[in-house]
């Protein structure tokens, strides 16, 4: 199979198939689109659960992992409070390094307001670099529920697409980049992390009309189109020129020669909503950045355009990250699920 997430196809035919157990406590489960779990146990509240695997250099795990994780449990409606975690290291592993991880995911830990709650921690030969496996929990209203994704609502993006993959390169590749770029717009570009939380935007969101929301990350914006489009049973018209990309991303893009439109982007969410310049609206008040960029439609066709030019929406592609690096252990970055 090929690297990064597996194909839709594949996820339907050889993971969610299987699943043959249900339970009447599980109100949300696996499925297309679906990134969080949801418990009721008959309480009012109910329980929102969200998995995360990331590898990257120790010192930059926690701040990539508990944010993606903590993003799909927001986007359920639902107040995180705490993390579970699991880490696999190699076994030339020191202890300092795995201090070093726990350090960091407490950092993003506090800056969430979220508890490390508990775990599993091991030394194996499988793993050539470490893996951290995030699990968010979270605690929602049981009568807290979106109207869902339908057919003539305005598709709304906030922030940029290609945080999180721009992030990645500038720090990895940070002296290829220098020998083209100032030194002062790679360190910039390092330091997006800054937006790779979507919890302000979601929150905000939910206060404001919003009727679907879906993080955009492995595979992109156009990745993330096509599985919002695919959960909800809708078509879509996009103007590709008004979906939102820093120049810092189209700058590294270009170096490594990469579609910014199919590169990891984590920290961008597209919602859906009546009326999306009333929800762009909102954001701004929160000094949040976000712009109408289509309308989902009652047919089948994912509609790209770009000025004259009209295209159709593919089915996600392998991320493009794995263009630069190929083998995940150099980069620090492989799927693991």
């Amino acid at each position: 199979m090929r690297r990064g997430k597996i194909s839709e196809s594949v996820l339907k035919r050889s993971v969610l198939k299987k699943i043959k157990t249900h339970r009447d406590e599980v109100v949300c489960g696996a499925g297309i689109g679906t990134d969080c779990a949801i418990l009721s146990f008959g309480e009012g509240f109910q329980t929102v659960l969200a998995t995360t695997p990331v590898t990257s250099p120790a010192a930059q795990l926690g701040s990539y992992a508990v944010p993606m994780a903590l993003n799909n449990v927001v986007l359920a409606g639902a107040e995180p409070v705490g993390i579970m975690l699991t880490i696999l290291l190699p076994e030339e592993t020191e202890e300092t390094e795995l201090q070093e991880l726990m350090e960091g995911a407490e950092a993003a830990c506090s800056e969430y307001g979220v508890q490390i709650v508990g775990g599993h921690t091991e030394v194996t030969s499988v793993v050539k670099e470490p893996v951290m496996t995030v699990t968010g929990v979270g605690r929602r209203d049981a009568a807290v529920s979106l109207k869902g994704t339908g057919p003539g609502q305005d598709v709304v993006i906030s922030k940029w697409i290609g945080l999180e993959g721009t992030v990645r390169l500038a720090r990895q590749r940070r002296q290829e980049l220098c020998t083209r770029y100032p030194e002062r717009m790679v360190e910039e570009a390092a330091a997006f992390d800054r937006y790779l939380s979507i919890i302000p935007e979601a929150a905000t969101a939910m206060k404001s009309g919003v009727c679907g929301m879906h993080d955009v990350s492995r595979g992109g914006i156009f990745g993330a189109l096509w599985e919002l489009a695919e959960s909800a049973g809708v078509g879509l018209e996009i103007e590709l020129k008004k979906i939102p990309v820093k120049q810092e991303t189209i700058e590294i893009c270009e170096f490594f020669g990469l579609n910014p439109y199919e590169l990891l982007s984590g920290g961008c969410l597209i919602m859906t909503a009546e009326n999306g310049e009333a929800l762009v609206t909102a954001l701004a008040r929160e000094n949040i950045p976000a712009v109408v960029a289509g309308r989902t439609t009652d047919g089948n066709d994912r509609v790209l355009y770009n000025e004259d030019e009209k295209r159709y929406l593919d089915r996600p592609q392998m991320d493009q990250i794995y263009c630069v690096f190929s083998a995940g252990h150099e980069a620090g970055f492989e799927d693991t699920l």
